[in-house]
């Protein structure tokens, strides 16, 4: 008789790719940059997909810097033409 007890254990794990976290692919538990747990990386994936979101004090520091934090223009690639000044 055979030993199945690996392919046992195979059988009743209930975890499966489809379970996985859609941001970080953590299947039994989200990594510790996942967007579920990390409040600095969840606001960095929010204002990405929300510019409007920017906080005050970072839109200062990018104005600052030189940038203009907002929605793509271009939508797609941009020419020389149709970048926004």
């Amino acid at each position: 008789m055979s030993n199945n007890a690996g392919a046992a254990w195979y059988h009743s794990n209930s975890y499966h790719a489809e379970a996985a976290c859609e941001h970080c692919g953590g299947i039994i538990r989200h990594e510790r940059w996942c967007i579920t747990l990390d409040p600095v990386v969840y606001y960095a994936y929010e204002i990405l997909a929300e510019p409007g979101k920017l906080s005050v004090g970072d839109t200062l520091i990018l104005h600052a810097l030189g940038v203009s934090w907002g929605v793509n223009q271009c939508r797609g690639r941009c020419s020389r033409e149709n970048r926004p000044a």
